[in-house]
Order: C-alpha cells, then sequence, then structure tokens
C-alpha cells in the first residue's frame, strides 16, 4: 500500500517545527508554579504529543495522583497565558528539511497535512511566525479545537482524510516526535507510522510503540515512501 500513499500527516512542535521544546518547558513551569517540583524529562514522557489540558492531566495523576480539575483548569490558564508570551518572543524555525520535504511530496502529488494537540489559535500563530502558508507550503492544519477527541484517538487524521477525500486509512502516513502521534497513527489505521528523533521522546521511547521506522530528519522520509 506504500506506493499509493496519498496524504502524510506531520505533527508540529518537534517534527516539523523546531521551537527547543518551548512548549514542555513552559508546562513544566505553569505546573510547577502550582507547588509541584517536576523535571522536564517527567512532564515530556507522560505530556508529549497530547492535548496540552490533557497533558497536565496525566503529569499530575502519574507523578502527584492528583486528580483535582479545578486545579488542572488553573494551571491550563496560567500556561495558556505564558506560551503565548513564550512564542511572541521566541525563535521558532522549521525543522531541517521541513520545507524540502513538503515539495517533494507536492511533486509526487502526496498532500503534506500538519496535526497538533494545540489549540488553532496558537497553531496557526507559530505558522504565521515561520511564514508558512496552507495550500501553499503545506496542504492542510488540523488542531485539537477541531475535533471531539484527542491523541491516541484518530480523529485528527480522520478530520483532514475528511476534507480530501481519503477513505482508506493505507493511503496515510504519520509522522511525529512522541510516543502518541505514532499511536495515533496506527488507531488510524496508517500504512506508515513514523517516529522522529527531534523532539520530545528518544528513538528507544519511539520504538516501544512499535513505529514502522524511526528517522533523524524529515528527508529521510522519502526512501520510505518511494
Amino acid at each position: 500500500m506504500k506506493h499509493n500513499l496519498k496524504m502524510v500527516v506531520f505533527d508540529m512542535a518537534g517534527t516539523t517545527v523546531n521551537e527547543d521544546n518551548l512548549v514542555y518547558k513552559t508546562l513544566q513551569k505553569a505546573i510547577n508554579e502550582a507547588g509541584f517540583d517536576f523535571n522536564l524529562d517527567q512532564v515530556l514522557t507522560e505530556g508529549a504529543g497530547k492535548e496540552k489540558k490533557q497533558a497536565i492531566r496525566s503529569v499530575l495523576a502519574v507523578y502527584a495522583n492528583n486528580t483535582d480539575e479545578e486545579l488542572i483548569g488553573q494551571i491550563f490558564e496560567n500556561f495558556m497565558e505564558q506560551l503565548t508570551t513564550a512564542y511572541a518572543t521566541a525563535d521558532i524555525l522549521p525543522q531541517n528539511n521541513a520545507l524540502a520535504l513538503f515539495s517533494a511530496l507536492k511533486q509526487r502529488n502526496i498532500y503534506a497535512v500538519l496535526d497538533t494537540g494545540y489549540d488553532r489559535a496558537t497553531a496557526q500563530s507559530i505558522i504565521d511566525k515561520l511564514g508558512w502558508k496552507e495550500g501553499t507550503d503545506f496542504d492542510a492544519l488540523v488542531t485539537a479545537s477541531d475535533v471531539s477527541k484527542n491523541r491516541p484517538n484518530p480523529d485528527m487524521i480522520l478530520f483532514a482524510m475528511d476534507k480530501f477525500g481519503i477513505t482508506n486509512g493505507s493511503e496515510v502516513a504519520k509522522v511525529g516526535d512522541s510516543i502518541i502521534d505514532i499511536e495515533e497513527g496506527q488507531n488510524a489505521g496508517c500504512s506508515l507510522n513514523i517516529g522522529i528523533t527531534t523532539g520530545a521522546h528518544t528513538a528507544e521511547q519511539l520504538l516501544s510503540a512499535k513505529p514502522d521506522a524511526v528517522i533523524n530528519d524529515l528527508i529521510d522520509l522519502l526512501p520510505l515512501i518511494n
């Protein structure tokens, strides 16, 4: 099925966008300001790739046995305020070879779609800062606020498939830097589920989700789909 690919769905932060784990460093700061003392590895292990309120929920449940929804909401509001400021001032760059890969996919008539655990406003602000244009540099953006269920549920990929009239998951590949990205693709029935080592999780962590491959650079995807 791999030669019949019609779409590749890419995660954003850590996969196609290089922001040096800014979102998870900000998330760690917001959580710890509520009286905790978690390190970045803990936040990445439990939070990477998830819708951000769910990321907070997971970190607190696993490491503090805390399920206080009011507290989770307060941390999330603090996080969103800090993230807006952080993204306004931070250097945000495309991951190595991101635009080259998007261009190569376009030449092969394969859609390049971005999906993310960010809400739409945050995701769009990142894309604007990069200077990317939907329909020119990439084909579509799907965010956590576009669907009712987030990763590892397949809803964002199914949303993208529906947008382009794709009915079979075997015609789709998923690429992401976290375990939950791989699980999302597997749950959507994607024929290729690829981990990449440029972001949240190590190669060893990614391999625990049994991806079809783990790559170190986006351009390494091309031999897998050719």
